[in-house]
């Protein structure tokens, strides 16, 4: 068994040189092939013999480029398509946690296409996946039987958006990143920041693959790859693994209120013709959760008698047996949502987490050797409910930061800091967008009702431009009361 393993391990170590010289991509590939189906998280920690720790201690391959793009979501293909435009001769990496490029996309989504407009003018005549333009927008507030249509605030206008599969949108996107010479390789997480001795950063490596639920490598065991650049963005979403460390180890978030979170559900429905409204565009507030709690919901009809649902629930509630599920399950049974739904068959469904904290919850975007970029550093504008268009813009603008840093970085020993993209961001539309709504989402903090009224007067007395800020007070866990406390519900 040792001689197997043995031979194995210095089988996948060969067949990874020579795909280095030739094909990356078929390395990654074959990679994912023989260990994909054995791969699992070590449930147990094994007393490892002394072969075991050479082979998970051995050294790993590597390669080097000029920008690495950890995520394949709208920021990090934004900003690989913007790095190849501006320089095609840069060699830029893109790694995708999901088996294929949009296979963890969740979102509702309608799009607002400034960002697109930008980066590829042309999108139409390139076959883009935006085939439902929004038409008729509806806003309501719901009590458990009845649905009253209230005017649609100024933010959920959505002439000249469109309703869209953003999964389906970054798989486009990802084959328009790989025509200009991106190398994207999917189904590779970054498991690990690397840095140099200066202690910027040096780029990321993989995860190793093919461990045992007892710790142990098994036969299939390889190392994961590290990939070093001058330049690495973060794009890992809301919530990132290795963005949180670079929270700590750069001090990011000094500074700014903490981030608030929500957590998004997700189905995707073939309705009936006759309950399907092309292009129509719905969200509500109020039943199922009361007014102490920061929730609503979103109904999209796209093309194909296809129907989006969702339940946003914000994670700041007081009331521990709030359970964000089984309130999207109560909400499907109002008469207005069910009117849609029924007859139907629900094809897909999913959740997330979501940013909240809007422009006082931003870090600081860059640090020595990197920056972060998209949802990932919370860009999602709440009252709109939209984040995709500053995902994909603060891509772009990270890109051209890094062309620019990057011409002058001559040093191979240390990473290049992006000095100005921080102020690229403050000085686009990106923060205009963010700093008209500052106020809307820290309103709920006082309830619904307050939070009405005040968003009212924000939005069409001030325009946005209120000569204040409200802050995020806490992060959202202090907000719980002990369940002694609170009245138990039942669904």
């Amino acid at each position: 068994q040792n001689t197997s393993r043995a031979e194995t391990v210095a089988s996948i170590t060969m067949l990874g040189r020579l795909a280095l010289r030739g094909s990356r991509l078929s390395l990654f590939r074959t990679k994912h092939r023989l260990v994909h189906h054995t791969f699992r998280w070590s449930s147990t920690t094994a007393t490892l013999s002394e072969e075991e720790k050479e082979v998970m201690q051995a050294p790993r391959e590597s390669d080097q480029f000029d920008v690495v793009i950890v995520g394949a979501g709208p920021s990090g293909l934004s900003a690989a398509i913007r790095l190849k435009q501006l320089s095609s001769d840069l060699k830029v990496c893109v790694v995708e946690k999901g088996a294929e490029v949009g296979a963890h996309i969740l979102s509702g989504a309608v799009i607002e296409p400034r960002a697109l407009n930008e980066l590829i003018p042309d999108w139409k005549e390139k076959g883009a996946p935006l085939n439902t333009e929004a038409k008729d927008d509806r806003f309501y507030f719901l009590t458990e039987s009845r649905a009253l249509r209230l005017p649609t605030p100024i933010t959920m206008h959505n002439k000249g958006n469109y309703i869209v599969s953003l999964s389906n949108l970054c798989r486009w996107l990802g084959t328009q990143a790989e025509n200009l010479g991106v190398e994207i390789y999917p189904g590779f997480s970054a498991s690990e920041v690397l840095y140099h001795g200066d202690g910027s950063v040096k780029g990321i490596a993989t995860k190793d693959l093919g461990i045992g639920k007892d710790g142990r490598p098994k036969d299939s065991f390889t190392r994961g790859m590290e990939l070093h650049a001058k330049v690495t963005l973060f794009g890992e979403g809301c919530r990132g693994s290795l963005t949180k460390g670079l929270f700590k180890k750069f001090n990011l978030r000094e500074g700014v209120d903490p981030q608030s979170f929500g957590l998004g559900i997700k189905e995707l429905w073939t309705v009936p013709p006759e309950q399907h409204k092309l292009g129509m565009v719905v969200h509500t507030i109020g039943w199922p959760v009361n007014t102490k709690v920061y929730g609503g919901s979103f109904m999209y009809h796209l093309e194909d008698n296809q129907v989006a649902i969702g339940y946003v629930v914000g994670l700041d509630y007081d009331n521990p047996y709030v359970n964000p599920y089984r309130e999207f399950q109560r909400f499907k049974h109002h008469p207005l949502i069910k009117s849609v739904l029924e007859g139907g068959t629900c094809i897909s469904y999913g959740a997330r987490a979501i940013n909240e904290g809007g422009l006082q919850s931003v870090p600081a975007l860059s640090f020595p050797g990197g920056a972060l970029i998209g949802c990932t550093a919370g860009f999602l504008n709440v009252p709109k409910i939209k984040g995709t268009h500053n995902a994909m813009k603060t891509g772009m603008l990270a890109a051209e930061a890094a062309v620019d840093a990057i011409k002058g970085h001559a040093k191979d020993d240390s990473g290049v800091l992006l000095a100005d993209y921080q102020s690229r961001v403050q000085n686009s539309w990106v923060w205009e967008d963010l700093k008209s709504v500052r106020n809307i989402r820290p309103s709920f903090q006082w309830g619904l009702l307050p939070a009405l009224a005040y968003s009212a007067i924000d939005s069409y007395l001030f325009w946005g431009k209120a000569p204040w800020t409200l802050r995020m007070k806490h992060a959202d866990h202090e907000a719980l009361r002990p369940a002694a406390q609170c009245q138990k519900i039942e669904y």
